[in-house]
């Protein structure tokens, strides 16, 4: 048998929700309409924007559990468990549509197979004991004692909810709430509360209406106030309920549904927030969230679209007879509608703001912050928090027109805020306020970038690109450097007059607190016009005055602004540190709160330790020229002997390569020459004993000493003195024609290479044409002196430094040839003498003589 169902004529105008996570999304708005389709049944939601596109397409069962809620709302579960709400525009459309699912349930019920009519026949025997009685004192507990066996069945809660809502059964028992107390009967009273408790918990939409309609809702509350858990408590709902000092209406409302569903509302959120509290569970819970939701979303609706509303309700705060109660009053209701409008969706917020906005809500704003009354200025404060949080570029659009006109801008007025306000609460949202309104459109730079890229270029390149691209921003944001910075952080500037800090005020030490806080904002979105105005300002020197205050929580504060300047590696910064002498502070708090795990002492070790890891250079010379002894006395923890061994590295000691000097691997004295890290020559080794005796005798005296026996100097390995024998032995007929030379020759050879070994940077061997004539002993020197420094000059070749500063090395120790380096002899080639004008110095490298030990000049 086919569905035979009247279908509606005309689409109506809904809205359609969908419940997620708890919070009701907003699906769209479109044209409802119900079909049978193939034989079943459906209601079709066609986009009112995009008519090809369906918002909803929804078959209608038996089982769905369909709820009609006030006169514009259908509520029902699909068969995959979500929630789904249609909210139409008018009556008469959800009308309509109730209709066509009701003769279609029906129907489908007709239709049912025999397990269905089974089911059908066992809800009947359900239904029938629940003939309840007809409430008296007397029989409260049967009545309870009913009602708890019945709801521990899901058919048997729906039949529950029918008989109650049929037979108007809670209206019957609201008149024993009273008998119940003139009788002083607690039994009684408790029974009641049981009684209420059930059937609000019972979740059905339309009991819970009923529940908070005018004329049942102070007994129901009167009810719960004797709750049988707390038996000498009574609690006193009905007494704040009656207060009428709670509705204040501000502008009258004509709208008598309006104006119904506004005390439906209060009354939902007391029962939820305060009455039930303890008791919901969660599908009654959701319930009434849906019913608040609703009913603010048609409030604000009705509102928004009043123009005559808005008019007289925005014209208060600009009346200057209107009385200050109903300014406070004013701002009050519109705090309340922000509030309301942060649950709604995007389009219906938008359009909210745009409406309050025309008619004037940043007037109000500033009224509501200089308001002398504590209450209003937060209330101003909420309104303004509230507005940021959905668009600031309307706030930014605002301020940027005052400035065009020559008013003060907000942002003056929120800083006076932020100076003045003893409210802890509304400093605070003073400040996120200044924050997010000083926000460019961009995000901020990552605090640290890699060494590479420092160099190339690359991190300025970055930084530059994080200018706000909007010019209005950028030239609102210029503004505030220009005109209200100085004002805002002119409290931390004054500290240069404070001698002690141990005298701070609560509402002080919290106004630093959050001026140090905008200050780490600026410096990590404005980067280049914050760098300038806080070191102009000297803020720096400031803020490291308040690490000697006695509050912690506003040390760490400040430790975070260094931390935050030495995280983005900006020379800048480091240098005005450094030049300030700001890590002496923060060393003194390391050095008192050793070795103690403390909060405040780990993050000054953390922030030493970010210079150790990333081996900031000048905050690593600057503490340890200044503070080594300090830093010495600090060895629970390795980070400044660290600190200290990267400071003598730089300097060019290395002691691991002086422990090294004496190795054995003959890898490491190939090294040798590279032992200082590639730095400048830091001056002159001490001479060995050797060379001190050489240097101080004269030319004569060697003379005279080579004619002695040779056995009366040294003694001769093979004929020849271990300070003139070559590292490498090489053949007699090699050997031969160098004995004739034997004398002076090689010493002077082996001067000239003692003299090269304490420049580690010469490259080549020196040979010096012609036999210069005897000289004393310091024009000596001074022409050895001379040649040195001109050989350093004239080095360029890599290969032979590194052979001739091996054997030099060698030589100087005076190291058994086993333990050194070998290398072939070296023959030094007397020349010509072209050097006469000393215009040049002849460099030439000892070469092995094919057979008569001539050597090839080079």
């Amino acid at each position: 048998m086919a569905l035979v169902v009247p279908q509606p004529i005309d689409k109506k105008r809904v809205k359609v929700y969908e419940l997620r996570n708890n919070d009701w999304y907003d699906r769209g708005t479109g044209f409802c309409t119900g079909r049978v389709v193939g034989g079943e049944s459906r209601i079709h939601v066609e986009s009112e924007d995009q008519p090809e596109r369906m918002l909803l397409e929804s078959r209608v069962s038996k089982d769905d559990g369909y709820q009609k809620q006030q006169d514009t709302l259908i509520v029902w579960t699909e068969s995959s468990g979500t929630d789904m709400a249609l909210s139409f525009q008018e009556a008469e459309g959800c009308a309509a549509i109730w209709e066509f699912i009701s003769q279609v349930q029906q129907q489908l019920t007709a239709l049912a197979g025999p397990d269905d009519a089974l089911s059908d026949d066992a809800m009947e025997n359900y239904t029938n004991p629940l003939a309840l009685p007809r409430p008296e004192l007397s029989n409260l507990d049967e009545i309870a004692a009913l009602m708890r066996t019945v709801i521990a069945t899901p058919q048997g809660r729906d039949a529950l909810s029918k008989l109650v809502i049929t037979e108007d059964y809670i209206r019957k028992l609201v008149p024993l709430v009273s008998m119940a107390e003139d009788l002083e009967s607690l039994d009684d009273l408790h029974h009641l509360c049981n009684i209420m408790k059930m059937l609000v918990l019972l979740n059905d939409t339309q009991i819970i209406e009923h529940v908070v309609s005018d004329d049942v809702v102070m007994g129901v509350v009167g009810a719960l106030e004797y709750d049988p858990d707390f038996p000498t408590h009574k609690a006193n709902h009905r007494r704040y309920l009656k207060d009428r000092s709670k509705y204040k209406e501000v502008v009258p409302i004509q709208d008598l549904a309006i104006k119904k569903k506004i005390h439906s509302t209060w009354r939902l959120l007391y029962l939820k927030d305060v009455v039930l509290a303890r008791i919901l569970d969660d599908p009654t819970f959701s319930v009434l969230n849906s019913l608040i939701f609703f009913n603010q979303v048609d409030i604000v609706s009705h509102l928004q679209g009043n123009t005559v509303f808005l008019e007289e309700l925005f014209s208060i705060i600009d009346n200057p007879n209107a009385p200050h109660s109903r300014k406070k009053d004013a701002v009050a209701f519109i705090q309340t509608c922000c509030a309301i409008a942060k649950n709604l969706q995007g389009p219906a917020r938008q359009t909210l703001y745009t409406n309050f906005i025309q008619n004037g809500l940043l007037r109000i704003i500033n009224f509501a912050l200089l308001n002398p009354d504590s209450s209003v200025r937060v209330a101003g404060t909420d309104i303004l928090v509230a507005m940021i949080d959905h668009d600031a570029s309307l706030v930014r659009a605002y301020i940027f027109r005052s400035i065009s006109d020559s008013k003060r801008p907000l942002t003056d007025t929120l800083i006076e805020l932020l100076l003045i306000e003893n409210d802890l609460g509304v400093k605070a949202q003073a400040a996120d306020a200044i924050k997010v309104l000083l926000e460019p459109q961009q995000p901020p730079p990552p605090s640290t970038e890699p060494t590479a890229a420092r160099n190339n270029g690359e991190f300025l390149t970055k930084l530059r690109g994080t200018a706000p691209a909007n010019p209005q921003i950028d030239s609102f944001i210029q503004n505030f450097y220009d005109h209200s910075a100085n004002k805002l952080f002119k409290p931390l500037k004054d500290l240069e007059k404070r001698k002690s800090l141990t005298d701070l005020s609560f509402q002080e030490v919290s106004l630093f607190h959050h001026l140090i806080e905008i200050l780490m904002f600026l410096i990590r979105y404005h980067l280049f016009r914050s760098k300038i105005f806080i070191f102009s300002e000297g803020l720096p020197a400031r803020i490291a005055q308040l690490l000697a205050c006695p509050q912690k929580h506003l040390k760490l504060t400040a430790l975070k602004f260094f931390r935050t300047c030495i995280g983005l590696q900006d020379e800048y910064y480091i240098q005005q540190m450094t030049r300030d002498f700001l890590f002496e502070p923060i060393l003194h708090i390391v050095y008192d709160t050793m070795p103690r795990d403390n909060l405040l002492n780990s993050v000054c070790l953390e922030l030493f330790e970010y210079v150790k890891r990333e081996n900031i250079k000048a905050i690593i010379l600057h503490i340890v020229e200044n503070y080594r002894e300090k830093l010495q006395e600090i060895r629970y923890v390795d980070t400044f002997q660290t600190l200290i061994l990267r400071y003598d590295q730089f300097q060019g000691y290395n002691p691991e390569g002086d422990a090294t000097l004496f190795g054995q691997d003959p890898d490491e004295t190939a090294s040798r020459s590279n032992v200082n890290g590639n730095h400048r020559w830091q001056g002159v080794k001490e001479m060995d004993a050797a060379e001190e005796a050489y240097f101080n005798t004269s030319d004569d005296e060697d003379e005279l000493a080579h004619k002695k026996p040779h056995g009366q100097r040294h003694p001769l390995v093979d004929g020849v003195s271990p300070l003139a024998r070559s590292l490498v032995d090489y053949p007699d007929d090699e050997e031969e024609p160098m004995k004739a030379n034997a004398g002076l020759a090689e010493r002077k050879s082996v001067e000239k290479m003692n003299a090269q070994a304490v420049d580690e940077n010469a490259t080549s061997a020196v040979s010096v044409p012609g036999k210069p004539p005897p000289e004393r002993l310091s024009e000596k020197r001074r022409r050895e002196e001379d040649e040195e420094d001109e050989l350093g000059k004239l080095s360029t070749s890599k290969r032979r430094s590194s052979s001739v500063s091996s054997t030099s090395s060698g030589l100087s120790v005076g190291s058994s040839s086993s333990n050194m380096l070998r290398r072939k002899k070296a023959f030094v080639s007397t020349g010509k003498d072209s050097t006469a004008s000393g215009d040049k110095i002849k460099i030439s490298l000892a070469n092995k003589a094919s057979g008569d030990g001539d050597s090839r000049r080079d």
